[in-house]
């Protein structure tokens, strides 16, 4: 039995009945579907937190978008990766992070919001993602980051100092059969692992070049 603490902002038993549900919704979807993120919730967030110093209303709602964001993301690696239920279920914590980025040319940039959640404490700390990339090129990407910790004290280091990628972080995930229930993710330093969602599935080469995470001092 998963028990997933993300979803409700007063009681933890409702977000696990609400993934729960997302879940056995999934399973009656064939595997071969691919996920589509119906909303960008970054563009949403924005929108909830105009320039100046947001009201407490505009950032409960910004709150709840991003926990929305992430159930949808865990149910979506879920689906393609069922063993990452097991390893989310029994890990320290999790954080899952939204993407969205344009590059235009020589210079492109990403913007990301997420959630750290605490399995042991049930406590959501909320999170901010910067990227810069270099190179000639012209696209928009939009994916899911799932970091999974498995040690108390990696957790706390990625809130409590924030976690930076180098310039050129392009990292394997693990092969199926070579790493247990641990396939899909890439094994980005001790006791963290990550996950990458596209549109088109779980990402086998992760991409997180020059990217910072950092907390959120908006929705904190």
């Amino acid at each position: 039995m998963t028990r997933f603490a993300l979803l409700s902002a007063d009681s933890p038993l409702n977000g696990l009945v609400a993934i729960a549900a997302a879940v056995l919704c999934l399973a009656s979807t064939p595997l071969a579907a691919q996920p589509v993120f119906s909303w960008d919730p970054l563009k949403d967030i924005e929108n909830a937190l105009p320039e100046g110093v947001p009201n407490e209303g505009k950032i409960i709602q910004a709150r709840q978008q991003v926990r929305e964001m992430a159930q949808d993301s865990l149910a979506t690696l879920i689906e393609y990766a069922p063993a990452t239920r097991r390893v989310i279920d029994r890990s320290a914590g999790y954080a899952v992070f939204s993407t969205f980025g344009v590059k235009l040319f020589f210079a492109g940039g990403t913007a990301g919001k997420g959630v750290v959640v605490n399995q042991r404490t049930h406590r959501q700390t909320f999170m901010k993602m910067v990227q810069v990339q270099g190179g000639l090129g012209f696209g928009i990407n939009q994916n899911r980051l799932i970091f999974v910790f498995t040690t108390e004290q990696a957790l706390r280091n990625f809130i409590n100092q924030g976690w930076e990628f180098g310039g050129q972080a392009n990292i394997s995930a693990i092969a199926g059969g070579k790493g247990g229930m641990m396939s899909g993710a890439a094994s980005i330093a001790p006791g963290v692992y990550l996950y990458q969602l596209t549109n088109t599935g779980l990402a086998a080469t992760i991409t997180v070049s020059g990217t910072k995470f950092f907390v959120d001092p908006d929705l904190n």
